[in-house]
């Protein structure tokens, strides 16, 4: 019966077929010839399949015999696989690394890391969302996620642990043909009142009341970073962007900075968020540490926020706290 497989038939089965005879499988395995032909005899009678011819002097694998040893070469590496996942797990991995990140947090930062965390840990499987505003805390007490990247500052969440990863810094801009890119020195309200402001709406339901640095009452909303830097770009209107995102257009021309005094030195906190009463694992812990590692070296442009330098946007992380409730937005 099927039921009686064993790995150690597979092993043999596999070592006969690369070295090509049974006492070849014998020397590799560490075993006596007649113990392999034992083995192989019974695996035949298991799967009632002939896998070798022995008419001759020396056995020759059949047809059939190779059809099983990729079939076993499968099986093994499977089983190599999940008796490493199921010691990472004993040593303190999580059996899944789940994750909610923020569109604004730099790309290139998360996927040197998460590739770094690939070769840390080979064997673990990663769930990443991109997501904005508060829908990674959404993921996050929904427990989709058990580690959230973003602005926790928005939802004004108490009930959270957080540490503090990085400061983004936002810049206002405009596409070079647009009205507003002509105008001479600060850009006032009213200027600001006559032109449609480019926003993010937020797919939770947890900044119901999103009005931070929102100065236009004509706005078109956008559910991602992405489709709202190409709108940006078409010029159908201004609004706040990462500076790592668009400091590529604003040297070509493509885009123009605004000079906003109401929003001088406007910044956006990230953090890594949990909840209280879940510990990470030693790949969540690992990763927040490397993130905040490359965080620390990263110099996201050459240019800041009107009114605001780079110099301390990087700070020092704070440890992990409660976050209390704050009143601030994405727009």
């Amino acid at each position: 019966m099927i039921d009686a497989l064993t790995l150690t038939q597979l092993k043999v089965l596999v070592a006969v077929v690369e070295t090509g005879s049974f006492s070849g499988a014998a020397r590799r395995l560490g075993r006596v010839q007649s113990a392999i032909s034992q083995t192989v005899q019974t695996l035949e009678e298991t799967l009632s399949l002939v896998l070798f011819d022995r008419s001759g002097k020396t056995p020759v694998v059949t047809e059939a015999g190779l059809a099983m040893v990729e079939e076993a070469r499968q099986v093994l590496r499977r089983a190599a696989a999940l008796r490493h996942r199921a010691e990472a797990i004993a040593d303190g991995v999580e059996p899944e690394l789940t994750l909610a990140v923020d569109a604004v947090f730099p790309s290139e930062v998360l996927t040197a890391s998460l590739k770094a965390l690939q070769q840390t840990f080979p064997g673990l499987p990663v769930a990443l969302f991109t997501e904005g505003l508060g829908a990674p805390e959404q993921r996050l007490r929904d427990g989709m996620v058990r580690l959230a990247i973003y602005t926790i500052l928005a939802t004004g969440a108490e009930d959270l642990e957080a540490d503090l990863l990085t400061h983004i810094a936002m810049v206002p801009v405009v596409a070079a043909g647009h009205p507003l890119a002509q105008e001479p020195g600060p850009v006032g309200r009213a200027a600001l009142e006559r032109h449609t402001q480019l926003i993010l709406t937020d797919r939770s339901s947890l900044t119901p009341n999103l009005r931070g640095h929102i100065y236009s009452p004509r706005v078109w909303r956008f559910a991602d970073l992405t489709t709202r830097l190409d709108f940006l770009l078409a010029g159908f209107g201004w609004c706040h962007m990462p500076i790592h995102l668009v400091e590529e257009h604003i040297d070509a021309g493509r885009l123009r900075p605004l000079v906003i005094p109401e929003s001088e030195g406007f910044v956006l906190a990230l953090h890594a968020v949990r909840r209280g009463d879940d510990r990470l694992g030693r790949a969540g812990r690992w990763l927040i540490a490397d993130l905040r590692a490359r965080l620390a070296v990263w110099r996201p442009c050459k240019r800041a926020a009107p009114g605001a330098s780079l110099a301390g946007l990087l700070r020092p992380s704070e440890p992990a706290r409660p976050i209390a409730a704050l009143t601030s937005a994405q727009p």
